[in-house]
């Protein structure tokens, strides 16, 4: 038969229509000859009784052989519950079963299907199509199509065009890693997948698009984490002839629109400003999480004179309060941050507690004659604990960076239920690194330098700044853009700038530089992780919760065992040989 209604849905305004319901047994209990079924569908759980004295034998002999799990079919009338349960949205209605059929078995589950499983999460990517029959699951991924269908019918009414870009295209230096794909017609050669689709939504702005939009696959062959996957979704966006800010007010009011359609909140706008210094300098984060104090402070002038080597020798020393806990830190404690603040390359970790009007602590002897700057510096109160770095600039702030948002979660002084957003601008267009021994793109190389800044790609790489712009949401990088630039020589003196030579950079990226040739308008965009945004409005902390199929965190799938070995017929086919390391 066809089924009426999802199980979920069914409420009081249904009692006494017959109906038919399809799903899963959640649950079945035998009491006193009758038999309850917990129904389970996409759409919630639905109550179903099985009555002896109201169904026949058969009928009765099939609810007792069902198991958790088994597929269903039933039909029957809805009926009033005689003791209500509040706690489930079909509560007040029960469905008393006059047919019923198997539609499959099931085997015993590896983990109970139920809202905060404690299954092992190598578990439950094995089985993910059973992990995904979660409610909770069922929940993110209804979300997740609550946010992309806002997205769309958003940019939609803003007349952006939704185009598809390739997924097989030529490997450039960008970042990361490619994943490359062997080519069969042209052995030797490779595709790669895209990171981005960065240089061809740029080339559709040339096109005369003039709005683009897409939410596409990127792939990216890098360490992962918690918010990073090897295949992940964007949110892209390119436009000609806007500015800077006209970008951002399209963006800030995507996402008032989604918060408004998935959330019910209405955002503020437009979102903070904060340059990138003042984010490093004040949270020792370039994706700063607003929504608590603890703000890093500069002591360097304070502490230079003291007898103190560590102090007085550092190029920096900046500091963190802790307020009204230094109680909750034992010695133990504070070492088990220190091998943090190792990490992230500090030499150590040094501290004072504040107590009783009192500067205590391995270095307090050494800080007496500023111990009145200090306190008036800090605002120093009882119980509180002051953690210092002293080293350069970068590593006392990415250091006291870390720490703040570790003890941020570790003393629960964060507001949950905020979202707090704000875009970082006033971005470096280079970072050092220390692995290639050369300045690399802070963003990407397209990226249009500031006009008063431009003038140093040719002198000191540290001082240029970009038109550049990231989104925050929380203490994440939801999302990023910038101006790009639209000028052939300033694009080959950028390309120059990241040590390309002039055949490398053609070799690269000559279609880009050709394409500049033509008329390519001013033109800037931004991307968002779709991924990472679901995952914050859904109140996780993984964006695997809010990926269907997702890879752990040796970039394996061990649901379908993907990466996998091949027959020798493909690579013979591909011209490729496996080397044995073994």
């Amino acid at each position: 038969m066809e089924r009426t209604m999802y199980a979920g849905r069914v409420r009081a305004e249904h009692i006494g229509q017959e109906i038919t319901l399809k799903g899963w047994v959640g649950r079945r209990r035998d009491l006193g000859g009758l038999i309850f079924i917990d129904l389970r569908d996409r759409e919630g759980i639905m109550q179903l009784v099985i009555n002896p004295e109201e169904v026949s034998a058969e009928v009765m002999a099939t609810a007792e052989s069902l198991r958790t799990e088994f597929v269903i079919e039933v039909t029957g009338q809805v009926a009033a519950r005689e003791q209500a349960n509040d706690n489930l949205p079909t509560g007040q209605v029960e469905l008393k079963v006059s047919a019923l059929t198997v539609l499959n078995t099931a085997k015993t589950t590896p983990f109970e299907i139920k809202d905060g499983v404690e299954a092992a999460d190598e578990t439950r990517l094995r089985y993910r199509y059973l992990d995904l029959r979660r409610p909770e699951m069922l929940e993110n991924f209804k979300l997740r199509a609550k946010v992309t269908h806002s997205i769309r019918n958003y940019l939609d009414e803003l007349e952006f065009i939704d185009v598809e870009t390739p997924m097989l295209t030529k490997s450039t230096p960008e970042g990361a890693r490619d994943y490359l794909v062997p080519s069969r017609v042209s052995q030797g050669h490779f595709y790669a997948l895209p990171q981005s689709p960065q240089i061809t939504k740029q080339l559709l702005m040339n096109a005369g698009f003039d709005r683009y939009y897409q939410i596409v696959k990127c792939f990216r062959d890098e360490d992962l984490r918690g918010d990073r996957q090897p295949e992940f979704t964007q949110v892209d966006l390119e436009t000609s002839f806007l500015s800077e800010k006209e970008i951002q007010d399209i963006t800030e009011g995507m996402i008032a629109k989604v918060m408004k359609d998935t959330k019910g909140i209405d955002v503020t706008l437009p979102f903070p400003r904060m340059a990138y210094d003042d984010a490093m300098n004040n949270y020792g984060s370039d994706k700063p999480d607003t929504r608590f104090d603890m703000l890093l402070q500069d002591l360097t002038n304070i502490v230079k004179d003291v007898d103190f080597k560590v102090f007085s020798e550092a190029p920096a020393v900046k500091a963190i309060v802790v307020k009204n806990n230094a109680d909750k830190y034992s010695r133990k404690n504070i070492d088990q941050m220190t091998e943090v603040a190792k990490q992230f390359g500090a030499k150590g970790l040094a501290w004072v507690k504040y107590v009783d009007g009192t500067v205590t602590g391995p270095i307090a002897k050494f800080l007496t004659s500023i111990e009145d700057k200090l306190t008036a510096a800090l605002q120093l109160e009882n119980n509180d604990l002051v953690l210092f770095v002293a080293d350069t600039l970068e590593v006392a702030n990415n250091t006291l960076g870390a720490l703040r948002t570790r003890i941020a979660k570790e003393l629960d002084m964060i507001d949950n239920s905020k979202f707090n957003f704000l875009w970082v601008v006033d971005w470096p267009m280079f970072e050092w690194s220390e692995e290639e021994g050369r300045y690399m793109s802070a963003h990407h190389p397209f990226t249009l330098p500031t006009e008063e800044s431009a003038h140093e790609l040719e002198g000191d790489l540290a001082k240029v700044r970009a038109v550049a712009y990231d989104i925050v949401l929380n203490g994440y990088e939801l999302g990023g853009g910038s101006l790009r630039i639209n000028q052939k020589d300033m694009q080959e003196r950028m390309f120059k700038a990241l040590g390309f030579s002039a055949e490398d950079a053609n070799d690269q990226f000559g279609f880009l530089l050709e394409a500049m040739d033509y008329g390519f308008p001013p033109h800037g965009g931004l991307a968002i992780g779709l991924d990472r945004f679901v995952m914050i409005l859904a109140g996780k902390d993984n964006i695997r919760e809010v990926i269907a199929f997702p890879k752990n965190n040796k970039a394996s799938d061990p649901m379908t065992q993907a990466p996998s070995l091949v027959a020798d017929k493909q690579l013979e086919e591909l011209a490729l040989s496996i080397e044995n390391n073994d």
